[in-house]
């Protein structure tokens, strides 16, 4: 008697787990059937030239602004890769909403929550301008601003755009320099006022918040997976 009653416990449990992981999951999209980046999803930005995905960790730089530095990785499976994609300070992107093309956006580290900022120091490597990850719990300054420049009204998912730099009109750039340790085979990630193909990026592996979605999510209690 006492093992079904034990029994029944454990399937209640495993079923209300179930259904708690599904009715969070109908919240976001996992699939492709949304075919445009909106704002509060959480992403992966793959350079298409050098095939290596925007990254981040509490590594700071030796020379420059000593902020946490921001490289790019050939791990697919690395959580520090995952950036949300974020309204500015000064223009609230509701959950959901499309970004447009030539808006402002703000992509915040979501490991770290620090924003992807850029300046005018000299990288470490190539000397072209710094790109770092400033900023606490999501709030940094107007140099964490980028505008997202692409072809159409939105920015496609399966579509290659730029990131241009707000303040400095420098492009978020890759240009293959490798670190050595600690962080030994990672690129240098910078910003290049020069339009060239190792300006490019692409969304990739990540949770695209859907359209019709209003109010604040935490995803935090999910557990881990690679899309």
């Amino acid at each position: 008697m006492k093992a079904t009653i034990m029994e029944n416990c454990a399937l209640s449990l495993a079923s209300l787990w179930v259904s708690v992981l599904l009715s969070s999951m109908c919240h976001f999209s996992l699939g492709s059937e949304i075919r445009f980046v909106t704002c509060g999803s959480v992403v992966k930005l793959l350079n298409v030239k050098h095939n290596v995905r925007l990254h981040s960790h509490d590594v700071r730089y030796g020379s420059g602004s000593g902020q946490q530095s921001v490289t790019g990785v050939t791990t697919v499976e690395d959580s520090n890769s995952y950036w949300s994609v974020r309204g500015t300070s000064g223009a609230v992107c509701h959950r959901g909403t499309p970004v447009k093309c030539g808006q402002n956006i703000r992509l915040t580290h979501v490991n770290t929550g620090r924003n992807l900022h850029s300046h005018y120091f000299a990288s470490p490597l190539s000397s072209n301008q710094e790109v770092s990850a400033f900023g606490e719990e999501g709030e940094g300054d107007n140099l964490d601003e980028w505008t997202v420049l692409c072809g159409g009204s939105t920015w496609q998912r399966d579509e290659s755009v730029r990131f241009r730099h707000t303040a400095t009109d420098a492009l978020l750039s890759v240009t293959g320099e490798q670190y050595g340790r600690p962080i030994h085979g990672q690129r240098e990630v910078h910003a290049m006022t020069s339009t060239s193909q190792h300006s490019y990026w692409k969304a990739m592996e990540g949770i695209f918040m859907k359209p019709s979605e209003t109010g604040p999510r935490d995803f935090s209690s999910l557990p881990h997976t690679e899309f």
